[in-house]
Parts: structure tokens; sequence; C-alpha cells
């Protein structure tokens, strides 16, 4: 599906045109940010809790910038949960990747969505915030480790990522839930149901070149701060997925393998969630 670099993003712009920008409440707004390839992403900027001085965020209020997983968007209800929890600890971008929901675009299943969340991280670094956390679920996951590993001096930079229900390997199709997304992406019929069915809009090329996979880029992370979050009752990925990521990350990542917990971001509790924002705030320094 790849036809550029998908390492390189555009500058997206700072303070959003009125015509598209959308208050939300003080401080909040929401535009269209422009990729590199020039994808229109809808995004959505919620202040939180943070301190404001002069009509800006304090330096030292972190941003987490939220990347959802396949067949999601900003407006679900378990990324509006997310946002909600995240924001206790500092303000919260939230944004739809290519082919999901307002965004323009289709789909590349993980691949050039790394320039959706690397236009995400230059908006909220340009609103004022001089740290940056990346969480991103089950897909999101796979983009936030390899936005990580590509962007590790230039300002679409994170200070600390997590990846919730992340997948380690391209390709799985261990699980009846994986085969099924396997036919949803591949099948012209199941593109179809993905795209009326779940409003997702999925790319018919495949990918070319293969994208560097999530266990790949792990090791290139370091020395950011990485946690890696997964269920034991995930029905996507077992538990060797969490495992492989951990140990291709060496010491510098913290595993949690959480009891009872299913996958990504319909599954993570809001006491996972206070947990994460704890972390993070703890970390990205």
């Amino acid at each position: 599906m790849s036809n550029g670099p998908a390492g390189h993003v555009a500058r997206s712009t700072v303070r959003p045109n009125p015509e598209t920008a959308r208050a939300a409440g003080p401080g909040r707004m929401r535009t269209f940010l422009s990729t590199d390839d020039g994808v229109a992403v809808d995004s959505v900027y919620d202040p939180g809790q943070a301190v404001y001085e002069e009509g800006r965020p304090s330096g030292d209020t972190p941003v987490f910038v939220v990347a959802h997983g396949f067949t999601g968007d900003a407006d679900r209800p378990h990324i509006r949960r997310v946002a909600g929890v995240l924001r206790r600890y500092g303000a919260v971008v939230t944004f739809s990747f290519r082919g999901h929901g307002a965004s323009g675009g289709r789909s590349t299943v993980g691949d050039r969505e790394v320039l959706d969340l690397a236009a995400a991280v230059r908006w909220a670094r340009g609103l004022g915030h001089a740290r940056v956390v990346t969480v991103g679920f089950s897909m999101g996951g796979s983009v936030v480790l390899r936005h990580a590993a590509l962007h590790r001096d230039d300002d679409a930079r994170t200070d600390a990522v997590v990846a919730v229900s992340a997948p380690a390997r391209w390709y799985y199709r261990g699980t009846p839930l994986m085969r099924r997304l396997h036919w949803m992406v591949t099948r012209p019929e199941g593109r179809l149901v993905g795209r009326y069915g779940f409003r997702t809009r999925i790319h018919h090329r495949k990918w070319d070149p293969v994208p560097m996979s999530p266990v790949e880029a792990v090791p290139r992370i370091a020395p950011t701060p990485l946690l890696i979050v997964h269920g034991d009752r995930d029905g996507y990925f077992p538990l060797d997925h969490p495992r492989m990521l951990a140990a291709a990350a060496g010491d510098h990542a913290d595993l949690w393998l959480e009891p009872g917990m299913g996958h990504a971001e319909n599954a993570a509790g809001e006491d996972l969630l206070a947990r994460i924002g704890d972390w993070a705030v703890t970390r990205c320094g």
C-alpha cells in the first residue's frame, strides 16, 4: 500500500482556519490536519485540566495523543471515554485515522497511518506542549511503535509511548477474529462490509514495500520510555505478541499483562487508563 516514505509528514497548521475549527469549550478545538501525502485527518484537541498561561497551555502540561484501533474513530464512545480519563493528567488530542470517521483517504491498516499520527503530534507541539505521550490501541498500538522509531529526533517525536493490545508481527492469522479481519481487508466483498458495516474505507492495494514490523521498530525506540499493555483474554493477539515486543525492547520497556482484559480500547477500564496516565506523567519527564 505504500507509495512513498511513511516517516515524513508536512507540518500541520498550528492555529486552524475558522472555516474548519469548531470550539467546544475553553481551549477546545476541532480541525482537519493535512498529512504529507495530502490526506485530511479529523482531529480534536481537549486541554483537559491543563493550566493555561496567556491562552496557551503551560509548557509543563503533557499532551496525550490517542491512536485508535482499526474501525474506530475520534467520536467513538470508547475513545471519548479514554480521552475523558487521560484529560485528568494533561491535554488530549484524538483523531480519526485515514479512511475512518470524517477523515479522508483510505485505510492502509497501519502503514501510512504513521503520517496521520505524526501530523497530530506536530499539532500538539505547535499548540504549546513540550511533552507528548502517544497512546495507541491495537492497530494504533502498532502505529505508535513505528512512529516512535521513525521520529526520534524531529518535531514529531514523542516523549513516551504506550502500546495497548498491539500486534508484534504482520499477517498474523492465528485467531478466528484475525482471520475475519484479513478477509475484510483483502477481499472486495470484505471491504464492502468494512465500508458500510464499520464505516471504514479500506485501500485495495497490498503493502509495497512491507513496512517495518512492530517488533522490528521497538529496539529503535530506546531511550524513549515504552509501556506495553496486553490483556490475557485478548481475542485477537495472544500473549506471545506482547512478550515478543518486550523481549525486543530489552530493559527500556515496562510490560503489563492485565488479568481478565480483552482487546484494545473497548476493554481498557478506567483503573487501567488511570494507571497509564500516572505512568506517563512520571516517565515522560
